[in-house]
Parts: structure tokens; C-alpha cells; sequence
């Protein structure tokens, strides 16, 4: 990973003597190229070689087919870079020279970062030009001999870096890293591995000659370098990326602060801990001037060895990352053209490393014609496509802030026109034909119409057919019409699951009203708090359920005996309810809770009629189906199980909740009653496939209510004919997108997959503005499914349901996940 390559490509006649007399030269000059490192009394100390001489090695390529040469020279260039030095032995120094043609040779150089950086290799090109060009013209070492090695520099600043001075610098970093972050958690194509691999590859970029003119303005006007301004920018792009305000880079430092040691070959290099804080929505010159404060201050305190300040700070250590922090940024403004080699055309042949040390490492270079250079990146996180986006932002970033440094940060943008109209037009085309004048109980009583004699509901050993199964919910919704329930009223429904669990929803809405389920199994405490904000108009029960009395003993609404016969007299006919549209409640359903006191959600008919039809596509229900309905009907995943059959001919079998919540019973119900389609959550499904369950091959499975673990996906896959992983919280009408799971995924979980009919959704930053593709953001969703709010909480919906400012239409509004 510390290998420094070169790879230069020489047109014209070689005099391969001068050229191997100069690097033996250069090698019999600086002690640093004979240098080793070998462990003495437990530690590591230098050990200066004597020299012995320089060989140049030297291959002919020329014999080979043209078509190939340069893929063997590239191939060999490649080895260069990935052959690993022996520290213990070295030498530390290589070279060869590989001839292609009578004019034309490359020469491959390597030396290992312990005894070299960037500002050497400036000194190094140099003395090979003046040595080459004297050597190869019969003259003698033009080079005045060097007045100190790297061992006197290395013990000067030993003498040099202790007691006070030594106390000072340290002091100001452990306060100035005091806190921070241990991994800028950058989003990445892959999970971190654990162990640190250095697999790297390269992506080149270039910035016009007129934004550099910019940046250099910029900084000029606030007192800043051409390094901080670009630093800031970096910085700005990270903390878009990562969502953090605390934002840790790297940075070298050429460290050559005596005139003695400008001339000589070594690792005088430290890494600066650049900590910039970005919070409080600055504008970019605010930021600015943060960034200069910041990299003044460590420039004050350069001296202190990286490896000792990470010796100090002592920070929590992991195989997984670097420690202190896991970008570098390095504008490199040093002298590195040397003067060429006389009498020949000298160009560098990129040789790409496959190596890196930190996960992202900007490299900068300043040249006529704009800043040039490359990011660096593990390939174990990224792959190029994100790599090259970084950078597009990166230099889009650069332009904005050019135009004007005033603009706060949160208004900076990330995305071209190009990649926003394909995140949020392009992903969000959604449109699609679905019943939106009619609410849910109608497009039922249609369907009834037309298959009176199908089956509709099954539990246990009884089933209703859907001429059954509306007549009983109309002559209990007219039974609710003569108690005063219509649009928008609430029904409290505290039933077992039955049958009649399914009549009494159906009436409720048949009715006009909106149903509240209250599950007679959740605590008395929070049955009593729904009941409470909730204020029903009526309830309907059970009074065999245990606790009923007690539970409804105050409550001032009528309550009604579901297994009573006050309404068996009623009409069997649909109840027509005036004004009633698909824009009225269908039901208010309560969140867990696990955020702060329960919030009753209220649904529309429009969203849920807009899912069912959607999800109908998805698993392609059929009149044939048979759909086994597990979960709570104080969940909102159970509206889909109980009404995407009813609304398209198909059975809802009702499983009792004992048996729904056993893995043997649930296993045992699956193989009779064989149904084609079932929905669970994760938990449920996790608890069939431990109870090696054997699966049912013709059954379609949805998955949704939390993340669906890789594995899991991958288990239930084996087992059953389709598997859809769907999210979507309450406030969106059930699911909001879908993924049909059919491979094996890389991460821990599977993706949620693409939005259903007529839904949006975006991933938006904290300013509420689209974040690029693989960027962490907050999801919000819009569309068909939104729903009205939170009952009795205007505050609180105001807060989570926004306004959509993506064309949403006239009075569109996002709901803000959360998530």
C-alpha cells in the first residue's frame, strides 16, 4: 500500500550507461535509498547500508509482437507497483528498464514511502536529469555534495521535539481533536469489511482553467490559499455525503522547514488532523474562514509525528478503518518536473496503482490549464460510478461557491438538472389507471354483484360467501346509520378475529364511518387511550370477551353486541350514503407508540382503494386465490390481507390469533388450508422458517413491517413461489414501495424496492433537497397513498406532512418518514 511508483516512457536513443551511472549516483548520494529497517531490543531502528553500486536491469520487449508490447510493458509496470519491499532487507529503491523499440524505452521506478514522499520525487527527477545529461556527454558529477542525510535530520528533530515545545503542540491537538468523530461514516456500495484490504483504483479529473481563476480569487479575498479553499469545498462535499457537521480529513504537510534538507531524498512528510466543524448553516465564506483558522492552527503545531499524536490520543482502534480519520485531501504544489532527460521526449506512462490506504484520497495538482488530478478509493466500499459522481459533485460544489461565496450551505447543490430530473421525475413515474371515485366497502358490493356465491371469508371450519358476507355488513352498517354514524365518524372495533371481525370493518365503512380497531389482547391501559382520544360515536364488541365491562363501563357512545341480534332485522340491501366520497376516512389506526404517546393515523378511502389495486398487479391476485390473513387488525398491513381478496373475488382466510402466533399451527394452517398468497412481518416468517417449516411452492409471500434481513429473504426464497419485500409506514396507506426479491443480496438487508402506482418518494437532505444517488438522506412519499394526518394533532401533522415542491398538483403534500 506505501509503494511510491514511477513509470516514465523515454523516446529517442537511450545511452543506458549514463542512465544507470545517474541512478547509482542518486542512490550513492542519499543514505536514505540504502536505508533498512530492522528490529533491535524490541524496536525498530534504521540501519544505513554501505554502498555497494547500482545495477539498472534491462530487458528487451522489441522481439516481441508490436500488438503486445505495450500490454506486457503495462503489465510489467503493474507488477512494479504491487511487489512488496522487505523492510528488513531491502534495497528500498528499484529500478528497471524495459526496451520496447530501437527508440523508445520505459523506465520503471519504485521506492517505498519510508524513504521517500512527494517533494522527493521532485529532487529525484532533477538530479537524474543534471546526471544523465553530464554522464551521457562525458562530463563529470555536476552535483555539489549534500551538506546533511536523513540520520542528521532525524536526530535534529528528535533534540528538537520534546519538553516544552513537545507539550505545547500536543496540548493544542488533544484539544482540538477532543471529540470527534471516529469514522466519517460515508455512504458506501459495500459494507465495511472488517479488516482493512487497501484494494484501490484511481479515477483522474481535471477542472477548467477558469474555475481554478475562481478559486484563486476566492481565496485571495479572504486571506485563504488556493489549498484551503479547495479544503473547504472537500470538506462541504463530505459532510453533504456523510450527513455530518463534524467532518475529519487528512492531510500532508511537506514538513521541510529547514533550507539544510530541501535537497535531499526522504520521508519528511507528516499528516495534519484537518477538524472542520460545519454546523449552523454557514454560508461558504463563513466556512471559509473556519477552514483557514483551522489549517493555520495546524501548521503551528506540524511537528508532532502523526504516528506519535496517534500514540497520544490513544483512539479506539479497529482493523476496519484508519485511525483519526479515513479521507485524505493533498493539493501537491511542489516542484515535481524536473528537467527531463537530455536529448530525449520524457512522458509519464500511468501505471494505476491497486493499492490504497484510506477509503477516499483527493490528490489536487495546480497546472496552466486548470487543477488536474485523482481520487483515490477502496474498492472494498465503492465502486467507480460512485467514485465518479463524487467527483462531478465535487467540481459542481466548486462552481457554485465560486458564483457566490455568500450562499449558505444548506442551498449548495449536489445534483446536475440531468441526475435531478432522473431522481425525482424520472424514478417517480408512477402514473397508473386505478378506481379512484370509489372507496373500498363499494368496489366489495361490486364484487359481490358479481360473484354472489364465490367464497369470501373462511375461519376455521365456517366461510361466509360474499352474498353472505354484505348482506350481514348491511344490515349492521344501517343499524350503525340509525346511532348517527356517516362520513368521517369513528367506530371502535374490539372484536376476536372471526368472520364477523371481518363484517364489522366492512359495516363500519359501509355505514359512512371510519373503523378504529382495538386488538381485546393489547394492555387495558392503551385500549383505554384510544378509546379516550379517539372519541368513537360507537363501539362495536363482543361482551363473551373478557374485561369488555370494564373497558366500556364509561365510555358515553352506544355499544353494540357484535354476536347480539338487535340488528339482525335490518336491511340486506347497500345503505347509500350521501356526500360519501373516497376522500372520508376509512380508518384511524394508532401507531405503537415507541416514539412518545400513540398517534391516531387517519386513512382515506382514495389511498388504500390506490394500494390494493397496485398490489393486485404485484402478485397478480386472481378470483382463484386464497389469501391467509395472520396479523393484527390493529396493524395496518392487515387492511391489505382482509380487502385485497374481498375487492377481486378471491378468499380471505382468517387464522385464529393462538394459531397465528404458533409456528407448528401456523405451519399446519399453511398445509391445509393452502392459500396462494400470505403477508407477515420478518418476525413471523423468521419464526415459520426456524420451525423448519418445508415451505409451499405455489404460495406468493409479502414481507414487510421492518427490514427484511438478507438471509432471511434468501431462506424464504427457497420455500415458496414469489417473495416481495414491501415498506411503508401507516401515514402512507399501508406499503409505499415494493421489491421482488430474486437473487442474493450484498448487504445486510434487501432493498425496499421501487414505488407502487401512483406514489413518489425522494430521499431529501436536511434542507429538503434531493441528495444524489447513494447518499443518505430522510425519505418522504408522496402520491395517492398520503394520509390526512394525525387525529387531533394539527401541530404534529403539520410537522410530518408537508408540502410537496416536486409537481405533486395543487395541495400535494409529502409525508416525512423518518426513516
Amino acid at each position: 500500500a506505501y509503494n511510491l511508483p514511477a513509470t516514465l516512457r523515454l523516446g529517442g536513443a537511450v545511452d543506458v550507461d549514463a542512465l544507470e551511472r545517474a541512478l547509482c549516483e542518486i542512490v550513492r548520494r542519499h543514505e536514505s535509498l540504502r536505508t533498512v529497517f530492522r528490529e533491535m531490543d524490541g524496536g525498530a531502528v534504521q540501519v544505513i547500508v554501505p554502498f555497494s553500486g547500482f545495477a539498472l536491469p534491462v530487458e528487451d520487449l522489441s522481439g516481441l509482437p508490436e500488438t503486445e508490447r505495450m500490454a506486457e510493458v503495462r503489465r510489467r509496470a503493474r507488477e512494479n507497483v504491487a511487489r512488496p519491499f522487505d523492510l528488513a532487507r531491502g534495497p528500498l529503491f528499484r529500478a528497471a528498464l524495459l526496451r520496447v523499440a530501437d527508440q523508445e524505452h520505459v523506465l520503471l521506478l519504485c521506492i517505498h514511502h519510508i524513504v521517500t514522499d512527494g517533494w522527493s520525487s521532485g529532487v529525484l527527477q532533477r538530479e537524474l536529469g543534471a546526471l544523465y545529461a553530464a554522464f551521457a556527454s562525458g562530463e563529470p558529477n555536476p552535483l555539489p555534495p549534500l551538506p546533511v542525510q536523513y540520520a542528521d535530520f532525524a536526530v535534529w528533530q528528535r533534540e528538537q521535539l520534546q519538553g516544552a515545545v513537545l507539550d505545547r503542540q500536543l496540548a493544542y491537538w488533544k484539544e482540538r481533536l477532543a471529540g470527534a468523530p471516529a469514522l466519517l461514516e460515508l455512504p458506501t456500495d459495500r459494507p465495511r469489511p472488517p479488516v482493512q484490504s487497501h484494494r484501490g483504483a484511481r479515477e483522474r479529473f481535471d477542472l477548467p482553467r477558469a474555475l481554478l481563476d475562481g478559486l484563486q480569487a476566492l481565496g485571495r479575498g479572504e486571506g485563504a490559499t488556493l489549498y484551503m479553499v479547495m479544503l473547504a469545498g472537500f470538506q462541504l462535499l463530505l459532510s453533504k455525503y456523510s450527513g455530518s457537521d463534524d467532518v475529519v480529513v487528512g492531510s500532508p504537510i511537506a514538513g521541510r522547514t529547514r533550507r539544510e534538507v530541501e535537497e535531499l531524498i526522504g520521508l519528511f512528510t507528516n499528516t495534519l488532523v484537518q477538524r472542520t466543524d460545519l454546523s449552523g448553516d454557514p454560508t461558504f465564506r463563513e466556512l471559509l474562514g473556519r477552514v483557514r483558522e483551522v489549517t493555520l492552527g495546524a501548521y503551528e503545531n506540524q511537528d508532532v509525528p502523526f504516528e506519535r499524536l496517534v500514540a497520544e490520543l490513544q483512539p479506539e482502534r479497529s482493523l476496519s478503518h484508519s485511525p483519526l480519520f479515513q479521507v485524505m485531501f493533498t493539493l501537491q504544489n511542489a516542484d515535481r518536473s524536473g528537467s527531463g532527460l537530455a536529448g530525449l521526449r520524457m512522458a509519464g506512462l500511468g501505471a494505476e496503482s491497486e493499492t490504497t490506504r484510506f477509503d477516499l484520497s483527493l490528490t489536487a495538482i495546480p497546472h496552466d490549464g486548470g487543477v488536474g488530478g485523482v481520487l483515490e478509493y477502496s474498492t472494498a466500499l465503492f465502486d467507480r460510478s460512485t467514485v465518479r459522481r463524487m467527483l462531478g459533485h465535487l467540481a459542481y460544489v466548486l462552481e457554485q461557491v465560486v458564483a457566490d461565496a455568500d450562499v449558505r450551505l444548506s442551498r449548495l447543490e449536489l445534483l446536475s438538472e440531468e441526475e435531478r430530473a432522473l431522481v425525482v421525475e424520472a424514478w417517480n413515474r408512477t402514473e397508473a389507471e386505478y378506481p379512484a371515485d370509489a372507496c373500498i366497502h363499494e368496489l366489495f358490493a361490486a364484487q359481490a354483484e358479481r360473484t354472489p356465491e364465490a367464497e369470501a371469508v373462511v375461519f376455521e371450519d365456517r366461510s361466509l360467501t360474499y352474498a353472505e358476507l354484505n348482506a350481514r355488513a348491511n344490515r349492521l352498517a344501517h343499524h350503525l346509520r340509525s346511532l348517527g354514524v356517516g362520513p368521517d365518524s369513528r367506530v371502535a372495533v374490539c372484536v376476536e378475529r372471526s368472520a364477523e371481525m371481518v363484517v364489522a370493518l366492512l359495516a363500519v365503512m359501509k355505514a359512512g364511518g371510519a373503523y378504529v380497531p382495538l386488538d381485546p389482547s393489547y394492555p387495558a391501559e392503551r385500549l383505554r387511550y384510544v378509546l379516550d382520544d379517539s372519541a368513537p360515536v360507537a363501539v362495536l364488541t363482543q361482551r363473551s370477551l373478557d374485561g369488555v365491562e370494564a373497558l366500556f363501563a364509561d365510555v358515553a357512545a352506544p355499544v353494540i353486541d357484535l354476536d347480539g341480534a338487535e340488528w339482525a332485522d335490518q336491511p340486506a340491501a347497500d345503505p347509500v350514503i350521501e356526500g360519501l366520497t373516497p376522500a372520508h376516512l376509512a380508518y384511524v389506526i394508532y401507531t405503537s407508540g415507541s416514539t412518545g404517546r400513540p398517534k391516531g393515523v387517519t386513512v382515506p378511502h382514495r389511498g388504500v382503494v390506490n394500494l390494493l389495486r397496485s398490489m393486485r398487479e404485484t402478485v397478480a391476485m386472481e378470483p382463484a386465490d386464497r389469501l391467509l390473513a395472520v396479523t393484527t387488525y390493529a396493524f395496518d398491513i392487515s387492511v391489505l390481507e382482509m380487502f385485497l381478496p374481498l375487492l377481486h373475488g378471491a378468499a380471505t382466510i382468517v387464522l385464529p390469533r393462538e394459531r397465528a402466533a404458533d409456528p407448528a399451527a401456523l405451519a399446519e394452517a399453511i398445509r391445509v388450508y393452502a392459500p396462494t398468497v400470505m403477508q407477515a412481518t420478518p418476525a413471523t416468517w423468521r419464526m415459520l422458517v426456524a420451525s423448519e417449516w418445508e415451505g409451499a411452492p405455489e404460495m406468493r409471500a409479502l414481507c414487510g413491517g421492518e427490514a427484511l434481513p438478507a438471509d432471511l429473504a434468501s431462506a424464504l426464497r427457497s420455500r415458496v413461489g414469489g417473495l416481495w419485500n414491501v415498506y411503508g409506514p401507516t401515514e402512507t396507506a399501508i406499503w409505499s414501495t415494493s421489491e421482488a426479491v430474486r437473487g442474493d443480496y450484498v448487504g445486510a438487508s434487501v432493498p425496499i424496492g421501487r414505488p407502487v402506482a401512483n406514489t413518489r418518494v425522494y430521499v431529501l437532505d436536511a434542507a429538503g433537497e434531493p441528495v444524489p444517488v447513494g447518499v443518505a438522506g430522510e425519505l418522504y412519499i408522496g402520491g395517492a397513498g398520503v394520509a390526512r394526518g394525525y387525529l387531533g394533532r394539527a401541530e404534529l401533522t403539520a410537522e410530518r406532512f408537508v408540502a410537496d415542491p416536486f409537481g405533486g398538483g395543487p395541495g400535494a403534500r409529502l409525508y416525512r418518514t423518518g426513516d
